[in-house]
């Protein structure tokens, strides 16, 4: 795509990056139509969104670098931007550590931030089980080799990583939380994610009632089985 476009910046966070003060980066555009979404007007499009410039976020980094912890860049799908290889050299000059939220669609691009130590944590949604319903979280025909790969990339890359999944009712249940734990395990964490009916993407969702705590618990409870640090978010 185009030129990285910030469309949101949070100076500071204390949910972004578990344990951590963290400044908050969003950008516009995906490549996924994920229905029950939050960040819709992201997904869409970033071209009628106000645009933050680079040159502002970076210089709020470098005056409030000594009480932050790191900088996330979340979307929307950053990876998409080549341009966001000189940005977080930028970030990462005036000496922030990255956490970088992906949906793991392009495994080339993350390759390249890990292997060029661009990144120092990693957050990858994991949307459904990878069989034929990772079409229908996902929005779009998609090819699950290039998630495997990202997946892969990251288990054996060495970084802190996590994988999460959105546990939204009536596309997913239990036994796909299951098995999504059962493919991934060995991994050292994997977050349950509450489901919010508030401004989805498609609107038809904002009728759906989350489930409910108990079965949210009885969820982590069967994932532990297969990663031991499987949480509730």
């Amino acid at each position: 795509m185009g030129e990285l476009k910030i469309n949101k910046f949070i100076d500071n966070s204390l949910i972004e990056w578990e344990g951590k003060i963290s400044a908050v980066i969003v950008v516009g555009g995906c490549n996924f139509s994920c229905p029950f979404c939050h960040n819709g007007v992201l997904v869409k499009s970033n071209a009628a969104l106000a645009e933050i410039p680079q040159e502002k976020v970076l210089q709020i980094l470098k005056e409030k670098k000594n009480w932050l912890d790191g900088v996330v860049i979340s979307g929307g799908e950053p990876c998409l931007y080549h341009e966001l290889f000189d940005f977080i050299k930028k970030v990462k000059d005036i000496g922030l550590p990255i956490k970088l939220d992906t949906n793991g669609y392009l495994p080339r691009m993350l390759g390249s931030l890990i292997r060029q130590k661009l990144v120092d944590y990693v957050a990858m949604d994991i949307k459904a089980p990878l069989n034929d319903k990772y079409k229908q979280l996902c929005g779009i025909k998609v090819n699950l080799g290039r998630i495997k790969q990202s997946i892969e990339l990251l288990r054996a890359s060495g970084i802190e990583h996590e994988f999460r999944t959105t546990f939204v009712p009536q596309m997913l249940e239990k036994n796909d939380l299951v098995e999504i734990a059962m493919y991934l395990q060995g991994s050292k964490r994997f977050y349950i994610q509450q489901f919010s009916p508030e401004e989805t993407l498609d609107n038809r969702l904002s009728s759906l009632v989350p489930y409910t705590l108990n079965y949210l618990k009885e969820t982590e409870l069967a994932c532990k089985k297969y990663i031991t640090n499987a949480r509730i978010r």
